[in-house]
């Protein structure tokens, strides 16, 4: 149903928290400023690492934001970004 909603829900931060606090993969719906907005992408990798796919570039790079979505989905990482996925001790980590 939220991919159906209304831009200005799938705009507003309260909101698309709420929405993919309750299923990670909502976050796909999310209009584009919120896939850069850290708050929302830990909410939704944490439910469901594979929607970091859909995060920032800047946020698949973010360490902690990646960790917690392998955390989730450990084949979520093949969605970090690229210096993330050649850094040799964070693949070890």
């Amino acid at each position: 149903a939220f991919e159906h909603a209304a831009a200005e829900l799938r705009g507003d931060c309260k909101f698309v928290l709420d929405v993919v606090r309750l299923n990670g993969e909502s976050f796909l719906h999310a209009l584009p400023h919120l896939r850069m907005d850290r708050d929302v992408v830990m909410a939704a990798v944490s439910l469901s690492g594979r929607a970091l796919r859909h995060a920032s570039l800047e946020l698949r790079a973010d360490r902690d934001v990646v960790l917690a979505a392998v955390a989730q989905d450990a084949e979520s990482f093949m969605y970090a970004a690229p210096q993330l996925r050649s850094d040799r001790s964070f693949v070890l980590s």
